[in-house]
């Protein structure tokens, strides 16, 4: 009975899909030939980097405090130098008026002496202005982002320091005590140590103090002094209040950037990494006495 069994095996219904036949390729007959211009092509921004286009997110207080800093930094230098001039065209007044004591001075001479001494006043107004409008932001974000990255609570309240960095008089003291606790507070030092200004941070702040009262001291004299002495002693007072308030300026780029520096994260990618080049004077390190019997050389 076994020998009749024959198997045959066939494939199911669904399986036997007709295979494509291949077409032959059509011959070449040139390029394609339109009767108008098309108007149709692939767009210009084939080559470009795929670009998302999502919500714009918030910019973070680091991220405005760098920003801040930047154009801080960038008008303060701009400062310096018109104080520069400044001190360039007061030094030349002062010598037209020794000058002026034995003979009489070309018109031009004096005429160009003056524009040179408003144009550099004015310049160095408005940026000294806008110094001092970026430097309180600058402060008050600084202050925000300190008591984030050190976890402490800033000393002052914001209006107290708002107060203390614009009232006259009262910011001889209390601007450099509100930059010594942002110091200590972005170089993460303890909270229960007492904050110690830099060296840059003391130059700035004595430099600060000694600018202002020229400053007052130039305005009494500007609005009391008729005489031709008082006059004389103006431009003398004028001289040094600018070259103080250039040495302000340029120590408070300096300040901003290092504090700036103290709050922002560290990149890996900027640190120097160290090697050892050579030892001098390490003793030789010890060596056994005897080697152990199989052991390899």
């Amino acid at each position: 009975m076994a020998g009749r069994w024959q198997w045959v095996a066939t494939p199911p219904p669904q399986s036997g899909a007709s295979r494509a036949v291949p077409r032959r390729p059509l011959p070449y007959t040139g390029p394609p030939s339109y009767p108008v211009p098309p108007r149709w092509g692939f767009p210009q921004l084939s080559w470009r980097w795929p670009v998302a286009f999502g919500r714009k997110a918030k910019p973070q207080p680091l991220d405005q405090l760098r920003m801040l800093s930047r154009n801080l930094v960038a008008t303060l230098w701009v400062t310096t130098a018109a104080l520069g001039v400044a001190v360039l065209g007061e030094g030349w007044r002062y010598v037209l008026l020794i000058l002026s004591r034995s003979g009489a001075l070309s018109r031009t001479v004096v005429s160009f002496s003056d524009a040179l001494v408003v144009t550099a006043g004015v310049v160095s107004g408005l940026a000294a202005l806008a110094s001092l409008t970026l430097g309180v932001l600058w402060i008050l974000r600084a202050r925000d982002v300190a008591s984030v990255v050190s976890g402490q609570r800033p000393a002052r309240s914001f209006r107290d320091a708002l107060i203390g960095l614009l009232v006259p008089g009262l910011n001889l003291a209390v601007a450099g005590s509100i930059l010594a606790e942002l110091e200590h507070a972005a170089a993460r030092k303890p909270v229960s140590e007492r904050p110690r200004p830099s060296r840059l941070l003391l130059s700035w702040w004595a430099a600060w103090v000694v600018g202002e009262l020229l400053f007052a001291v130039v305005w009494l004299v500007n609005l009391f002094g008729t005489s031709v002495q008082s006059l004389a002693n103006g431009v003398e007072l004028h001289l040094l209040a600018d070259l103080v308030a250039a040495f302000v300026a340029a120590t408070g780029a300096l300040l901003v950037s290092r504090i700036t520096q103290l709050l922002e994260p560290i990149d890996p990618a900027t640190v120097h990494r160290l090697r050892v080049l050579k030892v001098i004077d390490a003793p030789s390190p010890p060596l056994r006495a005897t080697r152990l019997a199989g052991s390899p050389r």
